[in-house]
């Protein structure tokens, strides 16, 4: 019976030929016409039969024509533009991953999609004046991937565990000891009249034991091992399908011909203790995870505004604080962290860490705000309509458009030794059989089995995801937030270390400041302190906190040039304040220490010196950086005070002054092209440009938000002294990882060994490759927490 050319499925009594194809019902039908009109027949040469059977009666959502309903599942929602994600359980192969990310051809209402193939999601771009969200779904359900849609998909909710593997686990463990029980009267060679006389059906019973273990139990290494050979690839899941199958057939051939017992028990015990192992490992794995977003992922805040009476109170409170209801100032180029209402200011919204559309949005007050949107204008107060989800953060942070593109050494490494690692087991095997066929026949289904299992390289490619894991929750435990342990294996490889000054080097807390020139009336001064509260820039940001307190007002304009400083107006009165330049003002090279210069309208007033106080321990941190790193500072502040900075320089530190963000970045990317591994530290404001364009782009966290998804981690401000130590760490995640190659290796050479003379029995090879992998990852634990800890106390006993 031929097969549906689109699902794969026998086609019914009455196939529908079309197009000189078989269909079994009309909706496979209509997706290929779907497809094919389209433009879209790559989808059936990513994999055979990739589609899903259709249903004969569509699912109805007309509940979707409610607008409430419609608003409460939308993630997202400006204009033209709405983003949604759907869970379609349908997505099981490549080519649904292609046929999604391309629903653009299919509808010019979808502007983009996204696939998560392990969480089988997909996010949706598209605009609902062109394409209703009821017929976004109604096109997915045509072409076979109807979304799983429930009113508590609007809301934030745990997610269900897979137990298909403890399902699997406990089958394999149950049919393992019956199996042995069953077996006993084999082991011992009990010479029993009775015990013959049932042997035949004691041995149907295993055989029948052994069909779930073979089938439902080692499934997934079955499927691996398929969908690897596709692929044209030798996946570490060939080794381990090969053996199950030569076990199980050798044992049914010999309970059929009646020749023995089989090997039952070496295979489901086989099974058991593989499972066993990667019930192990995910159990470790969900450990890392849980531990890396239990804990306050990004050391952010946000500053909720109190009125008490006429008295305005601010206080900068953690994310996880924020409650439905509460009052947030949201700073110029500040990240917006929750969903709310516009109450005061006029909002500039930039969405482009959303949609990806970089023209930003004007919002007046009474306007709904969506979280992940960054204000690029004055300063605006936001009351929280849904409390923050640090998990959206981390989506956010996440984002594509902010991935480098960088290859993972160790990963490719991995990959190389496990591809070659396979082929060899298996050519061993093979020989090894050949061998023992000629030596001791019965012998040979025990050799192949037990090289294939004890040899295989699992334990290598757990090595350093396992090391890196637990890199990254000793870093955050110190307050160094990492985007991904990819991250950490780049660390190892920095050569360059480039520092801004300004909020890096330099805390926003300064010592002292003075005020010179032209006195200020009252408005300029309120307009200065309304506009210096708008700010981000750390310098703005000390200077607010040092004045007077004024009344606030609301900015008609305002507009913050990176590196160059703030312009504000209200009424008929215009503020410049920041470089000499930018305000039109003469500098004045005599001052020590950073100078903010203020101009109203044409008229230059005066200008505000500040002492800049630098980070404690900052001389020792650099020199110590300075040994094996070349070290370098770029600053936007003039050179009046380098005589200081250099106090705290090694020899040979190359320092550029009025540096502008485009200056940063051109000299990260001349290092770059000179050969060089390069990691930029910086506020995360001007510097975000050279961040991006860095190996690895680090921003220092104060107590305000200044989250970039440009970084490759955010450094609390407070763990700055630790820099060299986190050096150290990624140094040893790296010698780590090669010693757990190295004793990989040298277990896999002996386990060979034993296994080719045939002194290895294929259940010793199950239970020896299982612990293989957990000896890696205790291995891999306590060397990370012991070496770790002792850097870390090295380095506090030093410092002091």
């Amino acid at each position: 019976m031929e097969a549906c050319y689109h699902c794969g499925d026998p086609c019914g009594k009455s196939p529908i030929i079309h197009e000189a194809k078989s269909f079994c019902c009309n909706g496979c039908k209509t997706v290929f016409d779907i497809l094919h009109q389209n433009g879209m027949d790559y989808y059936y040469e990513l994999e055979r039969t990739p589609g899903t059977s259709q249903n004969k009666v569509s699912e109805h959502f007309d509940y979707l024509d409610n607008e409430a309903i419609t608003e409460e599942l939308l993630q997202f929602s400006e204009g033209k533009r709405q983003i949604i994600s759907f869970e379609i359980p349908a997505i099981h192969c490549s080519s649904c991953i292609w046929v999604l990310e391309n629903l653009s051809k299919l509808h010019p209402g979808v502007y983009n999609s996204t696939v998560n193939f392990p969480a089988k999601k997909a996010q949706i771009q598209f605009n609902q004046e062109e394409l209703p969200l009821k017929a976004l779904v109604l096109l997915l359900d045509r072409i076979g991937y109807t979304p799983k849609i429930s009113l508590a998909s609007a809301e934030v909710k745990k997610k269900s565990k897979d137990r298909s593997l403890i399902y699997k686990f406990g089958i394999a463990g149950f049919a393992f000891g019956n199996i042995m029980f069953l077996s006993f009267p084999e082991y011992f060679d009990v010479d029993e009249i009775w015990l013959e006389h049932y042997k035949p059906m004691f041995r149907t019973i295993m055989l029948l034991f052994s069909l779930p273990v073979v089938f439902y139990a080692a499934s997934d290494y079955f499927k691996a091992a398929i969908k690897g050979l596709r692929s044209r690839m030798l996946n570490i899941d060939l080794p381990i399908a090969l053996g199950v199958s030569v076990l199980f057939i050798r044992s049914v051939i010999d309970v059929m011909m009646d020749w023995g017992p089989g090997f039952f028990d070496s295979l489901s015990g086989l099974v058991f203790f593989l499972l066993l192992g990667r019930f192990f490992q995910q159990k470790t794995y969900s450990y890392l995870s849980f531990e890396r977003d239990y804990k306050s992922y990004f050391p952010l805040g946000v500053t909720r505004i109190d009125r008490k009476g006429s008295k305005l109170i601010e206080e900068q409170i953690a994310l996880k604080e924020i409650q439905k209801g509460d009052t947030l100032l949201i700073r110029s180029n500040e990240i917006i962290p929750v969903d709310g209402v516009l109450i005061r200011g006029e909002a500039l919204i930039d969405y482009s860490f959303v949609t990806g559309e970089a023209l930003p949005i004007h919002k007046e007050a009474g306007s709904a705000i969506f979280a992940g949107g960054k204000q690029c204008g004055a300063s605006i107060e936001l009351e929280v309509s849904k409390t923050v989800s640090q998990s959206y953060l981390t989506q956010l942070w996440g984002n594509k458009a902010f991935e480098k593109q960088s290859e993972l050494r160790f990963q490719s490494l991995t990959d190389q030794i496990s591809k070659r690692f396979t082929l060899a087991i298996v050519s061993i095997a093979i020989i090894s059989g050949i061998a023992w066929w000629f030596i001791a026949p019965s012998m040979m289904f025990n050799v192949i089995t037990a090289v294939l299992i004890v040899a295989c390289p699992c334990a290598i490619a757990l090595s350093a995801p396992f090391t890196l894991g637990n890199l990254v929750r000793l870093f955050g435990r110190h307050k160094c937030y990492v985007k991904n342990a990819a991250v950490i294996e780049n660390w190892s490889e920095i050569d360059t270390v480039v520092f801004d000054k300004t909020g890096t080097l330099s805390t926003p807390a300064q010592s002292a400041f003075s005020y010179h020139g032209i006195p200020l009336s009252i408005e300029e001064q309120r307009l200065l302190y309304s506009s210096l509260r708008a700010s981000n820039h750390p310098l703005s940001r000390s200077l607010y906190n040092t004045l007077e307190e004024q009344e606030i007002v609301t900015l008609d304009d305002f507009s913050e040039t990176l590196g160059q400083g703030i312009s504000a107006a209200k009424d008929n009165q215009h503020l410049k304040i920041g470089a000499p330049k930018f305000v039109h003002a003469q500098a004045n090279s005599n001052h020590e220490g950073a100078v903010v210069h203020i101009s109203s309208g044409s008229n230059y007033k005066g200008h505000y010196v500040f002492q800049s106080e630098y980070r404690p321990g900052l001389k020792h941190l650099l020199a110590v950086l300075g040994r094996n790193k070349k070290i370098a500072v770029l600053t936007g502040d003039n050179d009046s005070q380098a005589e200081r900075l250099n106090s705290f320089l090694p020899e040979h530190t190359e320092v550029r002054y009025n540096q502008k963000p485009q200056d940063k970045l051109d000299y990260v990317k001349t290092l770059q092209e000179q050969g060089e591994k390069v990691m930029m530290i910086g506020d995360g404001l001007n510097d975000s440009g050279a961040m991006a364009q860095s190996d690895i782009g680090i921003a220092i966290a104060e107590d305000t938000n200044v989250f970039t998804p440009a970084s490759d981690a955010i450094l609390q401000a407070n763990s700055f002294e630790k820099l060299p130590v986190f050096f150290a760490l990624a140094g040893l995640g790296k010698r780590i990882i090669y010693a757990c190659f190295g004793i990989s290796v040298l277990y896999n050479l002996i386990g060979l060994g034993f296994a080719v003379t045939g002194h290895l029995e294929p259940v010793v090879a199950a239970i020896l490759m299982p612990l293989s992998s957990i000896s890696i990852v205790i291995f891999t634990t306590i060397s990370t927490r012991f070496f770790g800890s002792r850097l870390l106390k090295s380095a506090i006993k030093n410092r002091n």
